[in-house]
């Protein structure tokens, strides 16, 4: 039922399709010809062509090669992001929610704080602190790292809003039967409110992945993330600074597949958000 609502939001089911062909080229990168770090003097800044399709870089790396394999780590940093933001937001916003009073209020004014920041400097100055780290998955040129510092700032919406889903569905009539039969709070929590809450929070994950793909190309392209050579679509963008005006596609390639890329995952949000909607289900089985 669910994949037959979301087929019928074209949009989402183009953004579907892109995804799934930028997962596909991620895939299959390693069989391309050309290894993305190793330099090529003679052939730099090529022009697109058969033999390179979206040319070659002021090094004379193809650039098809390390768009994706770019791709690779922009969409690994998203995927953990929305793995940290939901390990972090959906038990504090649980139990805010489902506990209310002195405890949601400490809980909220905790995330309120946060909320706070200014994430792009404490993102940069989190990056240039850990340059100095010297254990083995925390170094600054590690998608771990990347990952940690965007997640830790970013459970926030994540943990309102699923505080909003418990404050609503607590005061629910199977709720209340279950705290009736003496079901435990971790029972209630997990076994019967939380999966009523998914469908936002599912929505609000490719959110946080959206938005962490753009945070680590931010901090990529000002070089407070993944350092060159290693390709990520921020660093590829902060390389073609120099030679955009003269050599535009060493900076169109990689902003188009950051615009696509992000472009897609929202109106999957969108798709889902209408396929999970509730409302709308009790609409068309009204309907019917």
């Amino acid at each position: 039922m669910v994949w037959r609502r979301f087929r019928r939001h074209p949009g989402a089911l183009a953004g579907l399709i892109v995804l799934s062909i930028l997962v596909l080229g991620v895939a299959l990168i390693p069989l391309s010809p050309y290894d993305p770090d190793i330099s090529n003097i003679p052939d730099r800044l090529q022009p697109p062509s058969r033999e390179h399709p979206f040319g070659t870089d002021p090094l004379g790396r193809d650039l098809f090669t390390r768009v994706f394999y770019g791709g690779r780590i922009s969409l690994s940093v998203g995927l953990m992001v929305v793995a940290i933001t939901l390990f972090i937001g959906v038990p504090v916003g649980a139990i805010s929610g489902y506990f209310g009073g002195w405890v949601d209020n400490v809980l909220m004014r905790i995330t309120d704080a946060f909320l706070c920041l200014p994430s792009l400097l404490v993102l940069i100055l989190l990056s240039a602190i850990l340059r100095e780290v010297e254990l083995p998955l925390l170094h600054q040129n590690s998608v771990v790292t990347i990952s940690l510092v965007i997640g830790l700032l970013s459970w926030m919406p994540v943990a309102r809003l699923v505080r909003a889903s418990f404050l609503a569905i607590r005061e629910q009539e199977f709720v209340l039967a279950a705290q009736s039969v003496g079901a435990s709070d971790l029972r209630i929590i997990v076994r019967h409110i939380l999966p009523n809450a998914a469908g936002p929070i599912i929505v609000e994950s490719t959110l946080e992945m959206a938005y962490a793909i753009m945070e680590e190309s931010g901090l990529s392209f000002l070089g407070f993330g993944i350092q060159p050579p290693t390709p990520s679509w921020g660093n590829l963008l902060g390389d073609a600074q120099q030679h955009m005006t003269k050599y535009p596609w060493v900076a169109i390639f990689p902003g188009l597949m950051i615009f696509l890329t992000i472009i897609a995952i929202n109106y999957v949000g969108d798709g889902l958000r209408d396929a999970l909607d509730p409302f709308k289900i009790l609409k068309r089985i009204g309907e019917v």
